[in-house]
């Protein structure tokens, strides 16, 4: 009933569909260049041979499944195609997808767009990440007994709620899979309950994940430009936290003398608007896009660019998250730890709560209930770099808990993994 109404309303609701695409990429939201992907026109042709098609909606989640797809590709021998909503998921797939892997933007789940897209592209497999449903995808690949399978998947105590509102729904969208494999044990409890055909935990790929990459030159250049100064990073921040940031930078600056704060935006095209406005508030500021130095002077080292996070964890050891204090829902806390940073974050970590937890049980973290907390705890660790440096260690640790993951993911899909070389094999004799 649901998805009948669904449907309809997806299909009377065309013209309004085609509004919202069309504000979305007046406001830089949606690939100029690309926009026909998300009709479901592909902008490429589908590879020879077998395709496993793997959908991961933003950056978070494309992150974490790039070793996955380097092994079926290097391993498996087979092509694979990423979708994902966000133009900038789709520039980090552009730099990180290795040989036999290409990027598509998902369609907008119209019926015309989702056939169309899977007309051209014919996946063998289906594995989708973490907790993106589209009713229509869905049912079209059905129609296609395209074999699926549900990885990474995500269902909070919130959505829980939500989805056991519409049981008989939420039965028929996750009997579309084969398999569902939740990131905790929790999370495939409640997609058994939900009604999903088989539900399992074999580990969390976000755990898994090798560290993000860092080019050694550009590497020590930064280190060059921060020049042995006490120095934090505000990673990953959402509006609001620059200048959170910001104002924590000013009650520290007189007890650590030269004190660097370094501000990574989660959206490095609002780089340009955060140093204007920060510069009004009489900060100093260096914008890295800009190529500026970082002076004896600069408070505040803005680098509004893609894809250097890395870098940075590198670079600066003291980090604080951001989504968990101006905004909600948290970023990933394992990608600093990992690199031997010690790391703090705000209460707002929902997005991220089993990574929460091993941090702060292995004492690897801190988390902090506001602006003065984060203050105290930066004033802290930057008075104790002893202190700091333990931290990191057990965060370098905690990251590699789940260094297994991926294997006890691939023997998982292994029966519709080996099924497609079996077809592969058929095929070429």
């Amino acid at each position: 009933m649901i998805l009948s109404l669904y449907r309809g309303l997806t299909e009377l609701g065309a013209p309004l569909l085609s509004l919202y695409l069309n504000r979305r990429l007046a406001r830089g939201k949606e690939d100029a260049a690309r926009f026909p992907e998300r009709l479901g026109q592909p902008s490429l042709p589908r590879p020879e041979g077998r395709l496993v098609w793997l959908h991961a909606a933003s950056v978070g989640e494309s992150l974490s499944v790039l070793p996955l797809i380097e092994r079926l590709t290097a391993e498996r021998g087979l092509s694979v195609l990423i979708t994902t909503g966000t133009v900038t998921s789709a520039r980090l797939m552009a730099e990180r997808l290795p040989a036999g892997a290409l990027h598509q933007y998902i369609p907008v789940d119209r019926r015309a767009y989702v056939a169309r897209f899977l007309d051209h592209w014919r996946p063998d497999l289906a594995l989708w990440a973490e907790s993106e449903l589209w009713p229509n995808m869905l049912a079209e690949a059905r129609a296609r007994r395209l074999p699926m399978v549900l990885i990474q998947g995500r269902m909070s105590a919130k959505s829980f709620r939500n989805w056991r509102r519409a049981p008989s729904f939420a039965a028929e969208m996750l009997s579309s899979f084969a398999l569902c494999l939740g990131q905790t044990p929790e999370d495939a409890a409640r997609l058994r309950e939900l009604g999903a055909r088989e539900a399992d935990c074999v580990g969390n790929l976000k755990h898994a994940a090798p560290p993000l990459p860092a080019e050694e030159g550009a590497l020590a250049e930064v280190r060059r430009l921060l020049g042995g100064r006490p120095v934090w990073l505000a990673a990953s921040t959402h509006d609001g936290e620059e200048a959170l940031a910001a104002r924590v930078h000013r009650r520290l600056a007189a007890r650590h003398p030269g004190l660097l704060t370094v501000v990574v935006p989660r959206h490095p095209q609002r780089g340009p608007r955060i140093a204007e406005d920060l510069a009004a508030q009489g900060h100093a500021v260096a914008l890295r896009s800009s190529g500026a130095a970082v002076e004896a002077g600069t408070e505040v080292y803005l680098a509004d660019t893609l894809g250097e996070l890395g870098l940075f964890y590198r670079a600066v050891k003291l980090v604080f998250v951001g989504k968990s204090l101006g905004a909600s829902g948290g970023q990933n806390p394992l990608e600093p730890a990992r690199l031997g940073c010690a790391v703090l974050f705000g209460p707002n970590m929902g997005n991220f709560a089993p990574a929460v937890k091993l941090l702060l049980d292995r004492g690897a973290a801190c988390q902090v209930a506001d602006e003065a907390a984060l203050a105290e705890a930066l004033d802290r660790l930057l008075a104790d770099p002893t202190q700091a440096a333990e931290m990191g260690e057990r965060g370098r640790e905690a990251g590699l808990a789940e260094a297994g993951a991926l294997d006890a993911l691939l023997a998982r899909l292994s029966p519709w993994l080996d099924g497609l070389e079996e077809k592969a094999v058929h095929a070429g004799t």
